[in-house]
Formats: structure tokens, C-alpha cells, sequence
């Protein structure tokens, strides 16, 4: 199984970005899809959740401004990332969470200029 991340890149201060990470293979049990970030030298902090009945949780540094949203059948999860400020720039992994393992992608990076 492999989760391929994309749509990060370099955007201005109050602009938007959406990501997109889509798993391959067979994934069971699935119960959770999130999104974690790490910057340059800082600990990965966990961004927002999906979890197996649709609802969904942010980190307070994005409520308001991102919204996740995910596939369980297709395995796909999203980021729509909006009024991006210079603090967002990070490597974006996404994650997704089974009774028996965690998934993680590669990362994919999001560049906020002032």
C-alpha cells in the first residue's frame, strides 16, 4: 500500500491551496483519514481529522481556514487549505488510521510567502 501526496507548493500569504492524497492497494478497517505537518525544524503536529462517521476535527492554528474531506471507498483524503499565512509552511503528510496499522504518504510541501 502506498499514499501518494500532491498539490502543495508556493503560494502567497491569503491564498489557498488544496491537497490531495490517494492510497493504493487494499485498505481494511480504515478508521480515521488525517492530515499532520512539519516544519523546518519543529516536531510533526497533527493539522485535522476524518474520521469513519464523517465528522471531522482541526488543530486550533487551522479552524476556520481548512477544511478535510475524504473518500473511505476510494481511500482518498483532502485539504482545502484557505487565508494561508506564512506559519503554514511545512511538509504536509497525510495519514490514514486502520484497526491495524497506520498508512502514511510521502509528504508534500506548502510554501506561504509573505
Amino acid at each position: 500500500v502506498q499514499l501518494q501526496a500532491s498539490g502543495g507548493g508556493l503560494v502567497q500569504a491569503g491564498g489557498s491551496l488544496r491537497l490531495s492524497c490517494a492510497a493504493s492497494g487494499s485498505i481494511i478497517g480504515i478508521k480515521a483519514m488525517r492530515w499532520y505537518r512539519q516544519a523546518p525544524g519543529e516536531e510533526r503536529e497533527w493539522v485535522s481529522s476524518i474520521i469513519a462517521n464523517g465528522s471531522d476535527n482541526y488543530a486550533d492554528s487551522v479552524k476556520g481556514r481548512f477544511t478535510i474531506s475524504g473518500d473511505r471507498a476510494k481511500k482518498t483524503v483532502y485539504l482545502q487549505m484557505n487565508s494561508l499565512e506564512p506559519r503554514d509552511t511545512a511538509v504536509y503528510y497525510c495519514n490514514i488510521y486502520t484497526v491495524y496499522r497506520d498508512y502514511w504518504g510521502q509528504g508534500t510541501l506548502v510554501t506561504v510567502s509573505s
